[in-house]
């Protein structure tokens, strides 16, 4: 107080012992308490330590008299400050706050006269304040908006109404008040105390036709939808309604702008948004990317400030004249209009999607049957939604209105119908004591056990529509129905499985894959025996219903499906073609390859150590060797863009010179589509390149689709060379076999399919008793086929003697894809029961398990020293070769994408999560880096090094949002971005400068890497 030199100070009547007792050195027992405010108000001097009498009546006109010279006399103290405010001036403060501020950080604000009085003055223009007005006075004095309404009536001689808080708290009351004693015609107001009242109320009082009110402000809260705002007016009612728009911190107002007649009283009932408005006296606004530049166009945060507009924070002493402050608050900017998007602490990431919990609740404002609701992120980790309804509206409708609205990642995780929302002093939505209402409304729910079985499936029931979408449905759940055929998805089962363990108030281990694999009545006798494993329960799930496959023995088999050309088998050692098969995560096999060109591959394409890779016999000759060499030089040159006259031409640079470092040196990357190919539905399923290293570099891009599609599409031309239809669809990423002759992959009915990678007819077919999402790998010195299945269980094929050579139980459905470790030799597999298994590849023995606890979507990726894989939980597990847990990572979101281990960069591991970032760790565990996106990462990034690009290794990586970013590997800086038109849940592959992935919107692209220079 001494430091601001402050001279008065109202203090609350239950304070003022304390507050006496605190700094009775400079006070004396003559106060001025006025009654029915319950404030004391005091009067300091510092220059002394006696305290004058505080304001006695007979002082009244002086004070007033000395506020209009501290007023009139600003001017002339500014003039001593040329090029700053300096708090230490006499009369430079008009108040002092203390406020939460928009950080969340507690802060005290000093705001002079210079900031405050220009708002005074402005909105008394706007507003057409005369001596005939009433304005109330909704704010508490420790919210700053109250100053304005001070100041607003007594610089116009309008009359304040000031009511006492009992009278506050009864919305009825408060509207009798109001608008029938005291006809009140201005209001100024957050949407939170104006929604207490309740529509109807608002609608036959507030803002009827015949009410008093001539202006409503409101401000402090995101302003309502104009869809809300129509339906609480009454036909003919004259109100003018204002968004005002501020921050404390720049105290009071920043913005104003006054709701058109035309948008209140449209028929047509058109939603659009309200902007923010402009600029009141003497406010400077500014709208900045994360970069810090001016945004003209587009997202970003909204600065605020001006010449003498500004306020002192904390031990703040002078500040520069045009200080601007950040405000937290995002916005869009359109033409010359702002647009409000929502607080920085009211953006949340949930299932990897970023969304704004204050757009939530405007969608449900906006349901016929909702009188007011409010939305929390209740401890970053479930969205709940309270509701006050009309008319006993129960949630399953208000649940069901949500899920037409909005996308699944943004419905609320809980509805609460309550009495009343809860506000603060300052009219604003009391967050913490609607989360005290959740956390004891779950404590009560967690203490009331379940009653039974019959309780049980009813509440089973309904979860299973909440999470699918289908509470409108008036019938009973089928008891054989499966939830992947009903529109199921990984991130529905997660919130399907979560539900049901909060309901039976337990974790159920195994729950996720039953959820994914089996019937509702399957699912609701595994839950009964981990909650009541007392009771005679049946537990035979041949009761129930699985996916349902058609069996066919081998004849039937070989009659139908199998190329009867292919005669014998193919013997995988004699074989001449030499080939690289490139997939995602930089997983490279090497078949009949040299170890000398090995070397001079890996490292040119991903910088990769060459032990690190399985290879098969190699039949290339030197000479051979170095004409291919040769040729990757000449046949892969790099394509140039240089801007010339605002066009684009294209050159072929093939080698970047020493005397051109220069042009290297400005160079920048660009990603442009060379071809797309369309596969008739949505491509999740990654590439597989197959390079064939004589015949003039021939590469073939082999992927499968939804459409039951697999293609095989030339790498450099697009072409397609032979497309084959299997029995379902296809997520599964294709494998080359170690002779190099067969295409290996698995589809939704069951089946592993072996085809010619020449035309793409079947040489032979596997049966699984469930679906194959899993992709299959290859030992290099057996040449068995490695897959896993939803049917628990991992095989090992042997495609040349078209035989199963074992199958070994898992224990959970292998979405993922298995890795093979040579040394030691280990056949690693990841399942959704949470195991991470070790098995023996030529028995199928297991060697040993290790439980995460949570289900297991990602393929574990393995160094020479270590073996990883992510987990749902959020964390990024390592384990040594013997299975012992050697350190584990954290991230805010669910792990989907497999490592991508690169041994040029130390054995770094990137991988992303739904949180939306890319990670860097080193294999010791320690953060190198993180890169936020734009949406979460499913699938794995891919390192690769292009010397004609940058001199850096480089990353790619795919966000589900279909944009693709290029990083510096090393850093983790940006180097491009390029948005696809559809989501992607493929992984990128790279080979030289191109790079394919594939597209829900059905397509695969090839994309060329390319160097960009300004000319």
């Amino acid at each position: 107080m001494k430091k601001c030199n402050l001279k008065y100070i109202l203090v609350e009547k239950n304070q003022v012992d304390k507050f006496k007792s605190s700094h009775e050195t400079w006070l004396n027992n003559d106060t001025i308490t006025a009654d029915h405010t319950g404030l004391t108000l005091f009067e300091l001097h510092w220059n002394d330590t006696d305290v004058n009498l505080i304001l006695p009546d007979k002082k009244e006109n002086y004070g007033k008299e000395k506020m209009n010279n501290c007023i009139s006399s600003l001017n002339s103290n500014e003039e001593k400050a040329k090029k700053s405010l300096d708090v230490r001036f006499q009369h430079c403060l008009a108040y002092v706050l203390h406020t939460s501020g928009t950080t969340g950080i507690p802060k005290i604000v000093r705001v002079p006269h210079t900031c405050i009085v220009p708002n005074i003055q402005h909105l008394r223009i706007l507003f057409e304040i005369t001596q005939e007005d009433i304005l109330f006075m909704a704010s508490p004095l420790t919210f700053d908006p109250s100053v304005v309404e001070i100041f607003l009536a007594l610089t116009s001689g309008a009359s304040l109404l000031i009511v006492p808080s009992a009278i506050k708290m009864l919305p009825l009351k408060l509207a009798t008040v109001l608008f029938h004693h005291h006809h009140v015609t201005v209001l100024q107001a957050t949407p939170t105390l104006l929604r207490r009242f309740g529509s109807q109320l608002i609608k036959s009082s507030i803002l009827s036709a015949t009410t008093s009110l001539r202006v409503l402000a409101l401000g402090g809260e995101a302003f309502p939808s104009l869809s809300v705002l129509r339906s609480w007016r009454e036909e003919d009612n004259k109100t003018k309604i204002f968004n005002i728009y501020g921050i404390t911190e720049v105290s009071a107002w920043a913005t104003c702008y006054r709701i058109p007649e035309e948008d209140l009283s449209s028929a047509l009932g058109v939603e659009s948004p309200v902007q923010l408005g402009f600029p009141l006296l003497g406010t400077v606004v500014e709208v900045r990317d994360a970069n810090g530049l001016t945004v003209r166009e587009g997202e970003g945060q909204v600065f605020l400030g001006g010449e003498k507009r500004v306020c002192f924070l904390d031990d703040e002493i002078t500040l520069p004249f045009g200080t601007m402050r950040a405000t937290g608050d995002f916005v869009t900017v359109k033409g010359e209009a702002m647009f409000f998007l929502g607080r920085q602490d009211s953006q949340i990431k949930r299932h990897g999607k970023r969304i704004n919990i204050e757009c939530v609740q405007q969608v449900a404002e906006r349901i016929c049957q909702v009188e007011s609701c409010a939305v929390i992120w209740y401890h970053q980790e479930r969205l709940i939604l309270f509701v006050v309804t009309k008319d006993g509206l129960v949630k399953d409708g208000v649940l069901g209105e949500l899920q037409k609205h909005l996308p699944s990642y943004a419905v609320p995780d809980d509805i609460m119908v309550i009495e009343a929302l809860p506000f603060t002093s300052h009219g604003k939505i009391d967050v913490s004591e609607l989360t005290k209402i959740y956390f004891n409304y779950i404590n009560l729910k967690s203490s009331s056990n379940l009653k039974g079985k019959e309780e049980l499936w009813e509440r089973l029931q309904y979860l299973w529509k909440s999470s699918l979408r289908l509470l409108e449905d008036p019938l009973e759940v089928s008891k054989d129905s499966l939830f992947l055929s009903n529109g199921g998805d990984s991130l529905k089962s997660l919130w399907f499985s979560n539900e049901i363990e909060n309901l039976v108030g337990r974790s159920i281990p195994g729950l996720l894959e039953v959820i994914l694999n089996c019937s509702v009545l399957d699912i609701y006798y595994y839950i009964l025996q981990a909650v009541f494993p007392d009771e005679d329960t049946p537990l035979n799930r041949s009761n129930g219903t699985k996916r349902k496959f058609s069996v066919m023995n081998k004849g039937e088999i070989s009659g139908k499906y199998v190329d009867q050309k292919s005669g014998s088998p193919v013997n995988s050692g004699k074989e001449q073609n030499a080939f690289i098969a490139l997939s995602r995560g930089n997983q490279i096999l090497f078949v009949n390859v040299s170890e000398s060109l090995k070397n001079s591959l890996s490292m040119r394409q991903t910088g990769t150590k060459l032990e690190k890779y399985p290879s098969t016999s190699s039949d290339l000759s030197s000479s051979e060797e170095s004409s291919f060499v040769q040729n990757m030089t000449s046949k892969s040159p790099l394509t140039i863009i240089q801007k010339m006259d605002g066009a684009e031409e294209i050159s072929s640079v093939l080698k970047i010179s020493e005397d051109e470092t220069s042009m290297r040196a400005s160079a920048r990357i660009k990603l442009r589509v060379r071809w797309k190919s369309n596969t008739g539905k949505c491509v999740d399923a990654s590439p597989l390149m197959a390079i064939l290293l004589l015949n003039q570099l021939s590469a073939t891009v082999y992927i499968g689709s939804h459409s039951h599609r697999i293609q095989a599409v030339d790498l450099y031309s697009g072409k397609v060379k032979w497309e084959q239809i299997l029995g379902d669809r296809i997520e599964s990423s294709a494998c080359l076999s170690h002779c190099g002759n067969f295409i290996i992959v698995g589809c939704y009915n069951g089946l592993i399919y072996v085809l010619r990678n020449s035309n793409g007819k079947i040489h032979w077919m596997f049966a699984t008793k469930d679906t194959v999402k899993s992709s299959a790998t290859v030992d290099p010195s057996t040449g068995l086929i490695y897959v896993g299945s939803h049917d628990h269980h991992a095989y090992a094929l042997d495609i040349y003697k078209e035989t199963c050579v074992w199958k070994s139980d898992c224990e959970g459905t292998v979405f993922s894809s298995p890795c093979l470790s040579l040394a030691p030799h280990h056949l690693y597999i990841a399942t959704l029961k949470g195991v991470l298994l070790a098995l023996n590849p030529t028995t199928g023995n297991r060697v040993w398990t290790h439980s995460c606890g949570k289900p297991l979507f990602s393929s574990p990726q393995y160094s020479l020293q270590y073996v990883l894989v992510g987990c749902v939980d959020g964390n990024l597990y390592c384990f040594n070769h013997m299975g012992q847990l050697v350190w584990q990572v954290s991230t805010n979101g669910p792990i989907f994408s497999s490592p991508c281990i690169s041994d040029l960069m130390k054995q770094e591991i990137f991988f992303g999560s739904h949180d939306c970032f890319i990670y860097c760790y080193n294999m010791e565990g320690h953060f190198q880096w993180k890169f936020e996106t734009t949406a979460s990462i499913y699938g794995t990034p891919f390192t690769f090094h292009n010397h004609n690009l940058s001199s850096e290794m480089l990353l790619a990586a795919a966000s589900t949002d279909g944009k693709l970013w290029i990083l510096d590997a090393k850093r983790g800086q940006l180097q491009t971005v390029h948005k696809l038109p559809g989501e992607v849940f493929s992984s990128p592959v790279v080979w030289q400068s191109m790079l394919v992935v594939g597209c829900r919107d059905d397509y695969v692209y090839c994309l060329d890497l390319l160097g960009v220079t300004e000319k």
